[in-house]
């Protein structure tokens, strides 16, 4: 097997905070043991049109602490289709890449796989999501400062929704994947929560914020993932306020949840990820993606990452019910 001399990194799909902190300890574990690096912009679109920056140990200062990606992201249509592909090994093969490391999520490791399939790319993916839906890894790059960022937003409309006798139904990021909901919903007291894996009952949370209000409470928290529900947490607002006779508000969350300062757990991880792929390929590992379990790094084939799903902890949500009484 040839060895790894010259790594490429990237970034590519939605970012995430830590990003950053995946691709400095990337490039730093790759000097430090003699592999050149280059960052490649604006992912694979950037792979495909060879916009490719060589980089060095102070080209990642200072950004440890910083949301984002330096290496910018995009999504590449072109690069699902194989024609693309082929245009982005032959844009490695020119500038002398031998390996990549990709910062993502599950579309980016499909596309690595079949990169690495296609053309035989050593390529280990680092899971770079604020979703935590990612197969084979307890915790993905991002997850906890997006957690960290909800729960604040949460704790301050908490303050509103009690000045005003309200229900807020607030809407955070996950269309398939309820983990950011269950998470914040527990943390931050909701009295409801609602998540892409379990089918919505509104009439059940509409007798629940009766039955207490019944009992003298005045003030609501529903936490609703954007895709729970068909059209997100307004309908949802609209159909139980109908029904329960209280003044209701949505506040969707969105984008603010991928900013920000990445928390000192998403940095750790992130840098304990980031040197771990290098020393991945720096041992010969190929298709792989580099994930948390029990606190210990660990190597998952990108064929389970991509192809089996994770469950999330439903357990979250029946603590969620128990304690919004």
């Amino acid at each position: 097997m040839a060895q790894v001399k010259h790594i490429g990194v990237l970034t590519s799909g939605g970012d995430a905070p830590g990003m950053n902190a995946a691709t400095r300890a990337t490039v730093r574990t790759a000097l430090a043991n003699g592999v050149r690096v280059t960052g490649i912009i604006r992912g694979f679109a950037g792979l495909i049109s060879g916009d490719f920056e060589q980089l060095q140990a102070r080209s990642v200062s200072n950004i440890i602490q910083l949301g984002g990606t330096m290496l910018k992201t995009s999504r590449s249509d072109e690069f699902y289709e194989e024609d693309g592909r082929t245009q982005a090994a032959a844009r490695m093969a020119d500038a002398g890449i031998d390996a990549l490391v990709a910062i993502g999520g599950d579309g980016t490791f499909r596309g690595l796989r079949d990169l690495y399939e296609e053309h035989g790319t050593p390529a280990v993916g680092l899971p770079g999501t604020i979703d935590n839906d990612i197969y084979g890894t307890d915790f993905t790059i991002g997850f906890d400062t997006a957690i960290n960022t909800a729960l604040e937003s949460i704790d301050k409309i908490r303050d509103t929704a009690a000045s005003h006798d309200r229900i807020f139904f607030i809407e955070v990021m996950g269309r398939k994947c309820g983990a950011i909901a269950l998470e914040v919903g527990v943390s931050g007291g909701a009295e409801g929560v609602l998540v892409p894996e379990v089918p919505v009952d509104l009439d059940k949370l509409s007798e629940a914020i009766i039955e207490g209000k019944e009992q003298g409470k005045t003030s609501y928290i529903i936490v609703v993932a954007e895709g729970a529900y068909e059209g997100g947490a307004q309908p949802v607002c609209d159909i139980v306020t109908d029904r329960v006779s209280l003044e209701g508000r949505v506040s969707v969350l969105g984008h603010v949840q991928r900013g920000g300062s990445p928390t000192s757990s998403d940095r750790r991880r992130a840098s304990r990820m980031g040197r771990a792929a290098v020393e991945a390929l720096l041992e010969g590992e190929r298709d792989v993606m580099v994930g948390v379990s029990c606190g210990e790094t660990v190597l998952v084939p990108l064929e389970d990452a991509t192809t089996k799903k994770k469950r999330v902890d439903l357990d979250l949500l029946k603590l969620a019910e128990i304690t919004a009484t």
